[in-house]
């Protein structure tokens, strides 16, 4: 039933648009994380296509999440079945493709929902932005644990 609300009102999409680079626009989690822990800048992500029909998702300087096909479209599984993840489109007419990236399973032994707002391109697109909130609240993540960290176009790291 819940897969069904999401295709219905997202619809789902397809590999070809989801391979490429993405850039995070906002991110929302079920857990409040303490200021200190909060991404402040985050790195753009690269989806790639595996031989076997599965994604790899890599951002720099952290490990690669291989995403393992299921027999649901948009849904993969991650981490030994631990971590289930949907790539969602959203529906925003405008020149800022944006895709929502849905993930809910067990960090640590305990249970987390995470989505994450992205698009091709470093800009915002406040409709896509909308929507993400509009989302986040369907799936009672709380709209204050939204947070909007700063792109950073290089994998370079920051020197003091």
């Amino acid at each position: 039933m819940k897969v069904l609300f999401l295709t219905i009102i997202l619809g789902l999409t397809t590999v070809l648009q989801i391979i490429g680079t993405w850039y995070v626009k906002a991110v929302v989690a079920d857990k409040d994380l303490p200021k200190e822990k909060r991404p402040k800048k985050v790195s753009p992500l690269t989806v790639t296509a595996m031989d076997d029909g599965d994604l790899e998702a890599m951002v720099p300087r952290e490990e690669r999440v291989v995403m393992h096909q299921t027999e649901e479209p948009g849904r993969y599984s991650a981490f030994g079945g631990k971590r289930h993840m949907y790539i969602l489109d959203l529906p925003v007419k405008d020149h800022h493709h944006s895709l929502l990236f849905y993930c809910e399973g067990q960090l640590g032994g305990k249970a987390i929902r995470i989505g994450k707002l992205v698009g091709r391109n470093p800009d915002m697109s406040l409709e896509a932005l909308e929507e993400f909130k509009k989302f986040a609240e369907r799936k009672g993540l709380p709209q204050e644990n939204i947070i909007m960290p700063v792109q950073t176009e290089s994998c370079i790291p920051e020197s003091d």
